[in-house]
């Protein structure tokens, strides 16, 4: 994937506190010009947790923008100069009270690409021990443990409808054999 690009022209329209929105007069591959705005952001890292060869961890967290819970995978915003394997294990750490023996990657994606930069890096992490668990003031979070053959039904059912999280299990199941 390429990385995202700020265009040297653009015109911030907005920071907040994750994210930067800017408006920026982009010239598309067949010679069209317009204005088009896009959200920056820093880039996350999202982690399917395994507690044994066929369980995995999920999150139930509160969602302001969804208005209520929903299913997730443990995952955050990278820190500014935080490598994608860094904020996994801090996400899974503080979200739900693990920290990982062996982390792999298992991809990446482009959340919004129609506007918004955003990429979230996908690991599956193993070889867990418990630490104690530091949710942000914004976090409300119950953890869960469920067969991922349970949370992949979720997925079909549309239960989880978190594509982060969705993608990241099916990236998972694949990356053990479970899928092709």
């Amino acid at each position: 994937m390429p990385p995202p690009r700020k265009a040297p022209d653009a015109k911030p329209v907005k920071r907040g506190f994750r994210v930067e929105a800017s408006t920026e007069r982009v010239e598309l591959p067949n010679g069209t010009l317009l204005d088009l705005d896009i959200v920056h952001h820093p880039g996350a890292a999202a982690v399917v947790p395994f507690v044994s060869d066929r369980d995995v961890l999920l999150i139930r967290q509160y969602r302001h923008a969804v208005g209520g819970m929903i299913l997730e995978v443990p995952a955050g915003k990278l820190d500014r100069g935080e490598l994608p394997e860094a904020c996994a294990a801090r996400e899974l750490a503080e979200e739900a009270g693990q920290r990982p023996g062996r982390l792999v990657r298992i991809g990446a994606i482009w959340t919004t690409p129609g506007f918004c930069d955003e990429r979230i890096h996908l690991f599956a992490a193993f070889d867990l021990a418990p630490v104690s668990r530091s949710p942000g003031d914004d976090e409300l979070i119950e953890v869960l443990r469920l067969s991922l053959d349970d949370a992949l039904r979720l997925v079909w059912s549309g239960e989880l409808s978190d594509a982060k999280s969705a993608l990241a299990l099916v990236h998972a199941a694949r990356h053990l054999g479970l899928l092709r």
